[in-house]
Protein backbone atom coordinates (compact mmCIF):
# COMPACT_ATOMS: atom_id res chain seq x y z
CA UNK A 1 0.00 0.00 0.00
CA UNK A 2 1.40 3.37 -0.99
CA UNK A 3 2.02 5.94 1.73
CA UNK A 4 -0.89 8.29 2.39
CA UNK A 5 -1.18 11.20 4.79
CA UNK A 6 -4.03 9.30 6.43
CA UNK A 7 -6.15 6.24 5.81
CA UNK A 8 -9.84 7.08 6.32
CA UNK A 9 -11.60 4.22 8.08
CA UNK A 10 -14.09 2.43 8.18
CA UNK A 11 -13.60 1.76 4.50
CA UNK A 12 -15.26 0.40 1.40
CA UNK A 13 -13.43 -0.67 -1.74
CA UNK A 14 -14.95 -0.41 -5.21
CA UNK A 15 -14.29 -3.61 -7.15
CA UNK A 16 -15.27 -4.05 -10.79
CA UNK A 17 -13.74 -7.51 -11.13
CA UNK A 18 -10.83 -6.19 -13.17
CA UNK A 19 -7.22 -6.79 -12.18
CA UNK A 20 -6.57 -3.33 -10.68
CA UNK A 21 -9.54 -3.17 -8.32
CA UNK A 22 -9.27 -6.86 -7.42
CA UNK A 23 -5.59 -6.42 -6.49
CA UNK A 24 -6.47 -3.38 -4.40
CA UNK A 25 -9.17 -5.35 -2.60
CA UNK A 26 -6.70 -8.11 -1.70
CA UNK A 27 -4.00 -5.65 -0.62
CA UNK A 28 -6.41 -3.58 1.44
CA UNK A 29 -7.84 -6.62 3.21
CA UNK A 30 -4.33 -7.85 4.06
CA UNK A 31 -3.32 -4.42 5.34
CA UNK A 32 -6.44 -4.16 7.53
CA UNK A 33 -5.76 -7.58 8.99
CA UNK A 34 -2.14 -6.66 9.74
CA UNK A 35 -3.16 -3.35 11.36
CA UNK A 36 -6.01 -4.83 13.38
CA UNK A 37 -8.63 -2.77 11.50
CA UNK A 38 -12.13 -3.84 10.59
CA UNK A 39 -12.05 -5.39 7.10
CA UNK A 40 -13.15 -3.21 4.19
CA UNK A 41 -16.56 -3.69 2.63
CA UNK A 42 -16.57 -4.65 -1.04
CA UNK A 43 -18.92 -2.72 -3.34
CA UNK A 44 -19.43 -3.79 -6.95
CA UNK A 45 -21.50 -1.68 -9.35
CA UNK A 46 -23.58 -3.46 -11.97
CA UNK A 47 -23.79 -0.78 -14.65
CA UNK A 48 -25.97 -2.86 -16.95
CA UNK A 49 -24.22 -1.50 -20.04
CA UNK A 50 -23.22 -4.85 -21.50
CA UNK A 51 -24.34 -8.45 -21.31
CA UNK A 52 -22.91 -10.33 -18.38
CA UNK A 53 -22.46 -7.28 -16.13
CA UNK A 54 -24.67 -8.79 -13.42
CA UNK A 55 -22.75 -12.07 -13.51
CA UNK A 56 -19.45 -10.17 -13.19
CA UNK A 57 -20.71 -8.29 -10.15
CA UNK A 58 -21.90 -11.53 -8.57
CA UNK A 59 -18.50 -13.10 -9.20
CA UNK A 60 -16.90 -10.21 -7.32
CA UNK A 61 -19.22 -10.86 -4.39
CA UNK A 62 -18.33 -14.56 -4.40
CA UNK A 63 -14.60 -13.76 -4.41
CA UNK A 64 -15.03 -11.29 -1.54
CA UNK A 65 -16.90 -13.85 0.48
CA UNK A 66 -14.04 -16.31 -0.06
CA UNK A 67 -11.82 -13.68 1.54
CA UNK A 68 -14.36 -13.31 4.37
CA UNK A 69 -15.31 -9.78 3.35
CA UNK A 70 -18.78 -8.27 3.47
CA UNK A 71 -19.85 -7.42 -0.08
CA UNK A 72 -22.75 -5.77 -1.92
CA UNK A 73 -23.88 -5.26 -5.52
CA UNK A 74 -25.11 -1.76 -6.40
CA UNK A 75 -27.18 -1.62 -9.60
CA UNK A 76 -27.53 1.34 -11.94
CA UNK A 77 -31.24 1.30 -12.74
CA UNK A 78 -33.22 3.29 -15.27
CA UNK A 79 -32.48 4.47 -18.81
CA UNK A 80 -28.92 5.24 -19.89
CA UNK A 81 -28.43 8.24 -22.12
CA UNK A 82 -26.52 7.55 -25.31
CA UNK A 83 -24.79 10.94 -25.35
CA UNK A 84 -21.64 11.18 -23.23
CA UNK A 85 -22.28 7.72 -21.82
CA UNK A 86 -18.77 7.52 -20.34
CA UNK A 87 -19.35 10.55 -18.09
CA UNK A 88 -22.88 9.45 -17.23
CA UNK A 89 -21.65 6.02 -16.15
CA UNK A 90 -18.88 7.57 -14.02
CA UNK A 91 -21.33 9.91 -12.30
CA UNK A 92 -23.83 7.13 -11.67
CA UNK A 93 -21.11 4.90 -10.25
CA UNK A 94 -19.87 7.55 -7.83
CA UNK A 95 -23.41 8.37 -6.77
CA UNK A 96 -24.23 4.73 -6.02
CA UNK A 97 -20.97 4.21 -4.14
CA UNK A 98 -21.19 7.53 -2.31
CA UNK A 99 -24.79 7.01 -1.22
CA UNK A 100 -23.99 3.58 0.18
CA UNK A 101 -20.95 4.87 2.06
CA UNK A 102 -22.82 7.79 3.61
CA UNK A 103 -25.73 5.61 4.69
CA UNK A 104 -23.31 3.18 6.38
CA UNK A 105 -21.00 5.74 8.04
CA UNK A 106 -18.05 4.78 5.84
CA UNK A 107 -15.30 7.40 5.82
CA UNK A 108 -13.11 6.21 2.96
CA UNK A 109 -14.00 4.87 -0.49
CA UNK A 110 -10.93 3.17 -2.00
CA UNK A 111 -10.55 2.81 -5.76
CA UNK A 112 -7.93 1.04 -7.86
CA UNK A 113 -6.65 3.81 -10.13
CA UNK A 114 -3.10 3.13 -11.29
CA UNK A 115 -0.15 5.02 -12.75
CA UNK A 116 -1.54 4.52 -16.26
CA UNK A 117 -4.94 5.84 -15.16
CA UNK A 118 -3.18 8.95 -13.88
CA UNK A 119 -1.37 9.46 -17.19
CA UNK A 120 -4.57 8.85 -19.19
CA UNK A 121 -6.43 11.40 -17.08
CA UNK A 122 -3.75 13.98 -17.81
CA UNK A 123 -4.06 13.34 -21.56
CA UNK A 124 -7.86 13.48 -21.46
CA UNK A 125 -7.85 16.80 -19.65
CA UNK A 126 -5.13 18.17 -21.91
CA UNK A 127 -7.40 17.37 -24.84
CA UNK A 128 -10.20 19.36 -23.19
CA UNK A 129 -7.96 22.37 -22.72
CA UNK A 130 -7.94 22.10 -18.93
CA UNK A 131 -6.02 24.54 -16.75
CA UNK A 132 -3.47 23.90 -14.03
CA UNK A 133 -5.96 22.30 -11.64
CA UNK A 134 -7.21 19.80 -14.22
CA UNK A 135 -3.72 18.90 -15.44
CA UNK A 136 -2.69 18.00 -11.90
CA UNK A 137 -4.83 14.94 -12.59
CA UNK A 138 -5.95 12.79 -9.67
CA UNK A 139 -4.91 13.05 -6.02
CA UNK A 140 -4.31 10.08 -3.75
CA UNK A 141 -6.72 11.48 -1.17
CA UNK A 142 -9.56 13.92 -1.71
CA UNK A 143 -13.32 14.46 -1.80
CA UNK A 144 -15.71 12.45 -3.92
CA UNK A 145 -16.04 14.30 -7.26
CA UNK A 146 -19.74 15.00 -6.69
CA UNK A 147 -21.66 17.43 -4.50
CA UNK A 148 -23.32 16.26 -1.28
CA UNK A 149 -20.73 13.82 0.08
CA UNK A 150 -18.98 15.83 2.77
CA UNK A 151 -17.17 13.58 5.22
CA UNK A 152 -16.41 10.89 2.63
CA UNK A 153 -12.89 10.70 1.20
CA UNK A 154 -12.00 9.12 -2.13
CA UNK A 155 -8.72 7.24 -1.69
CA UNK A 156 -6.43 6.12 -4.52
CA UNK A 157 -3.48 4.28 -2.95
CA UNK A 158 -2.18 2.69 -6.19
CA UNK A 159 -1.48 5.78 -8.30
CA UNK A 160 2.28 5.16 -8.25
CA UNK A 161 1.98 1.52 -9.36
CA UNK A 162 1.81 0.35 -13.00
CA UNK A 163 -0.89 -2.10 -14.04
CA UNK A 164 1.68 -4.76 -14.86
CA UNK A 165 2.75 -5.07 -11.22
CA UNK A 166 -0.82 -5.58 -10.07
CA UNK A 167 -1.44 -8.25 -12.67
CA UNK A 168 1.79 -9.97 -11.70
CA UNK A 169 0.62 -9.99 -8.08
CA UNK A 170 -2.67 -11.66 -8.98
CA UNK A 171 -0.90 -14.19 -11.20
CA UNK A 172 1.45 -15.12 -8.36
CA UNK A 173 -1.55 -15.58 -6.06
CA UNK A 174 -3.44 -17.56 -8.74
CA UNK A 175 -6.33 -15.09 -8.56
CA UNK A 176 -8.18 -14.75 -11.88
CA UNK A 177 -9.72 -11.45 -12.96
CA UNK A 178 -12.36 -10.30 -15.41
CA UNK A 179 -11.56 -8.36 -18.59
CA UNK A 180 -14.40 -5.89 -19.09
CA UNK A 181 -15.47 -5.87 -22.78
CA UNK A 182 -16.14 -2.14 -22.41
CA UNK A 183 -12.36 -1.69 -22.19
CA UNK A 184 -12.35 -2.47 -25.93
CA UNK A 185 -15.20 -0.10 -26.81
CA UNK A 186 -13.75 2.70 -28.93
CA UNK A 187 -16.73 4.93 -28.19
CA UNK A 188 -14.96 5.80 -24.97
CA UNK A 189 -12.12 8.33 -25.07
CA UNK A 190 -10.12 6.57 -22.36
CA UNK A 191 -10.17 3.35 -24.41
CA UNK A 192 -8.90 5.21 -27.47
CA UNK A 193 -5.99 6.57 -25.44
CA UNK A 194 -5.15 3.09 -24.17
CA UNK A 195 -5.08 1.81 -27.71
CA UNK A 196 -2.70 4.64 -28.60
CA UNK A 197 -0.14 3.87 -25.86
CA UNK A 198 2.35 2.10 -28.18
CA UNK A 199 2.48 5.16 -30.45
CA UNK A 200 2.66 7.57 -27.52
CA UNK A 201 5.47 5.62 -25.86
CA UNK A 202 7.40 5.47 -29.13
CA UNK A 203 7.13 9.27 -29.26
CA UNK A 204 8.63 9.53 -25.77
CA UNK A 205 5.36 10.03 -23.88
CA UNK A 206 5.74 7.21 -21.37
CA UNK A 207 3.13 7.12 -18.58
CA UNK A 208 5.84 7.66 -15.96
CA UNK A 209 6.95 10.91 -17.62
CA UNK A 210 3.39 12.18 -17.89
CA UNK A 211 2.80 11.48 -14.22
CA UNK A 212 6.04 13.29 -13.40
CA UNK A 213 4.76 16.34 -15.31
CA UNK A 214 1.50 16.13 -13.39
CA UNK A 215 3.47 16.26 -10.15
CA UNK A 216 5.24 19.44 -11.28
CA UNK A 217 1.88 21.02 -12.06
CA UNK A 218 0.53 19.99 -8.66
CA UNK A 219 3.35 21.92 -6.97
CA UNK A 220 2.64 24.92 -9.19
CA UNK A 221 -1.03 24.77 -8.23
CA UNK A 222 -0.07 24.76 -4.54
CA UNK A 223 1.97 27.95 -5.01
CA UNK A 224 -0.87 29.64 -6.92
CA UNK A 225 -3.37 28.62 -4.28
CA UNK A 226 -1.22 30.04 -1.49
CA UNK A 227 -0.90 33.35 -3.33
CA UNK A 228 -4.66 33.53 -3.91
CA UNK A 229 -5.41 32.74 -0.27
CA UNK A 230 -3.01 35.49 0.85
CA UNK A 231 -4.81 37.99 -1.40
CA UNK A 232 -8.25 37.03 -0.06
CA UNK A 233 -7.01 37.35 3.52
CA UNK A 234 -5.59 40.84 2.90
CA UNK A 235 -7.93 42.41 0.33
CA UNK A 236 -11.36 40.87 0.99
CA UNK A 237 -13.88 41.40 3.75
CA UNK A 238 -16.71 38.98 4.56
CA UNK A 239 -19.82 39.94 6.52
CA UNK A 240 -23.20 38.18 6.88
CA UNK A 241 -22.55 36.00 3.85
CA UNK A 242 -21.58 38.89 1.59
CA UNK A 243 -18.09 39.96 0.57
CA UNK A 244 -16.27 43.08 -0.50
CA UNK A 245 -13.03 42.88 -2.40
CA UNK A 246 -10.51 45.44 -3.55
CA UNK A 247 -10.91 45.65 -7.32
CA UNK A 248 -7.67 47.56 -7.86
CA UNK A 249 -5.66 45.05 -5.82
CA UNK A 250 -7.27 42.21 -7.79
CA UNK A 251 -6.31 43.83 -11.08
CA UNK A 252 -2.70 44.18 -9.93
CA UNK A 253 -2.31 40.42 -9.42
CA UNK A 254 -0.84 38.04 -12.00
CA UNK A 255 -3.82 36.88 -14.03
CA UNK A 256 -3.74 33.24 -12.90
CA UNK A 257 -3.63 34.24 -9.24
CA UNK A 258 -6.37 36.81 -9.75
CA UNK A 259 -8.69 34.32 -11.43
CA UNK A 260 -8.14 31.85 -8.63
CA UNK A 261 -8.77 34.49 -5.95
CA UNK A 262 -11.98 35.64 -7.63
CA UNK A 263 -13.18 32.03 -7.85
CA UNK A 264 -12.43 31.53 -4.15
CA UNK A 265 -14.57 34.55 -3.21
CA UNK A 266 -17.45 33.37 -5.41
CA UNK A 267 -17.29 29.87 -3.93
CA UNK A 268 -17.31 31.20 -0.37
CA UNK A 269 -20.25 33.55 -0.91
CA UNK A 270 -22.29 31.00 -2.86
CA UNK A 271 -21.28 28.10 -0.55
CA UNK A 272 -20.54 26.02 -3.65
CA UNK A 273 -17.94 23.30 -3.49
CA UNK A 274 -16.74 23.79 -7.07
CA UNK A 275 -15.21 26.57 -9.14
CA UNK A 276 -17.15 28.40 -11.89
CA UNK A 277 -16.42 27.37 -15.44
CA UNK A 278 -13.34 29.10 -16.80
CA UNK A 279 -15.06 30.29 -19.95
CA UNK A 280 -17.44 32.33 -17.77
CA UNK A 281 -14.94 33.29 -15.06
CA UNK A 282 -12.44 34.91 -17.45
CA UNK A 283 -14.85 37.47 -19.01
CA UNK A 284 -16.06 38.45 -15.54
CA UNK A 285 -12.50 38.86 -14.29
CA UNK A 286 -11.58 40.98 -17.33
CA UNK A 287 -14.60 43.22 -16.86
CA UNK A 288 -13.63 43.79 -13.21
CA UNK A 289 -10.00 44.57 -13.96
CA UNK A 290 -10.84 46.89 -16.85
CA UNK A 291 -13.45 48.81 -14.85
CA UNK A 292 -16.22 47.75 -17.24
CA UNK A 293 -18.37 45.82 -14.77
CA UNK A 294 -21.11 48.43 -15.06
CA UNK A 295 -24.14 48.01 -12.83
CA UNK A 296 -23.23 44.43 -12.11
CA UNK A 297 -22.92 40.85 -13.37
CA UNK A 298 -23.71 37.39 -12.00
CA UNK A 299 -21.83 34.11 -11.77
CA UNK A 300 -22.05 30.96 -9.62
CA UNK A 301 -25.16 32.21 -7.85
CA UNK A 302 -23.48 35.52 -6.94
CA UNK A 303 -24.08 39.11 -8.04
CA UNK A 304 -21.08 41.41 -8.34
CA UNK A 305 -21.75 45.15 -8.32
CA UNK A 306 -20.33 48.46 -7.05
CA UNK A 307 -20.64 49.10 -3.31
CA UNK A 308 -22.79 52.05 -2.14
CA UNK A 309 -20.59 54.91 -0.96
CA UNK A 310 -21.65 54.60 2.71
CA UNK A 311 -20.63 50.92 2.88
CA UNK A 312 -17.31 50.96 1.05
CA UNK A 313 -14.40 49.30 2.80
CA UNK A 314 -11.80 49.80 0.07
CA UNK A 315 -12.80 53.23 -1.16
CA UNK A 316 -13.73 53.56 -4.81
CA UNK A 317 -12.11 50.17 -5.48
CA UNK A 318 -14.74 48.34 -3.39
CA UNK A 319 -16.61 45.58 -5.20
CA UNK A 320 -19.66 43.91 -3.64
CA UNK A 321 -20.23 40.14 -3.98
CA UNK A 322 -23.63 38.93 -2.79
CA UNK A 323 -25.72 35.82 -3.19
CA UNK A 324 -28.38 36.11 -5.88
CA UNK A 325 -31.99 36.44 -4.75
CA UNK A 326 -34.01 33.19 -5.05
CA UNK A 327 -35.62 32.62 -8.41
CA UNK A 328 -39.29 31.93 -8.94
CA UNK A 329 -40.99 29.20 -10.94
CA UNK A 330 -44.77 28.97 -11.37
CA UNK A 331 -44.61 25.23 -10.74
CA UNK A 332 -42.58 25.21 -7.53
CA UNK A 333 -42.75 28.72 -6.07
CA UNK A 334 -39.67 30.38 -4.60
CA UNK A 335 -36.64 28.11 -4.60
CA UNK A 336 -32.90 28.33 -4.51
CA UNK A 337 -30.88 28.26 -7.73
CA UNK A 338 -29.75 24.71 -6.97
CA UNK A 339 -33.30 23.49 -6.24
CA UNK A 340 -34.64 25.17 -9.37
CA UNK A 341 -32.00 23.50 -11.55
CA UNK A 342 -32.78 20.11 -10.04
CA UNK A 343 -36.53 20.57 -10.51
CA UNK A 344 -35.98 21.41 -14.17
CA UNK A 345 -33.80 18.38 -14.74
CA UNK A 346 -30.62 20.42 -14.88
CA UNK A 347 -27.56 20.38 -12.70
CA UNK A 348 -25.88 22.88 -10.44
CA UNK A 349 -22.61 21.04 -10.72
CA UNK A 350 -19.73 22.51 -12.69
CA UNK A 351 -16.72 20.98 -14.36
CA UNK A 352 -13.76 21.58 -12.07
CA UNK A 353 -11.33 20.48 -14.75
CA UNK A 354 -11.70 23.51 -17.05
Amino acid sequence: MAALPQRPWPAAVAVSGGADSLALCWLLSQWAKHEGRAPPTVLSVDHGLCSGSEETARAVIARAQQWQLDAHVLSWEGPKRARNLEAAARDARYQLLGDWCLSHAVKGLYVGHTLEDQAETLLLRLGRGSGVDGLCAMSSLGPLPRDGYAGLDLVRPLLALPRARLRALLQNLAIPWHEDPMNEDLRFSRVRIRKAWPVLIAAGLEPERLVLASGHLRRARSALQSAAEAFVASHCSFDDGDAQLNREALAALPEEVGLRALAMVLMRVSAKGYRPRFRRLLPLYNSICSGELGAGRTLLGCRLSPVPRARRRFGKASLWVRGEAPRRSPEIGTVSVKEYAAAKGGSSRSDMED
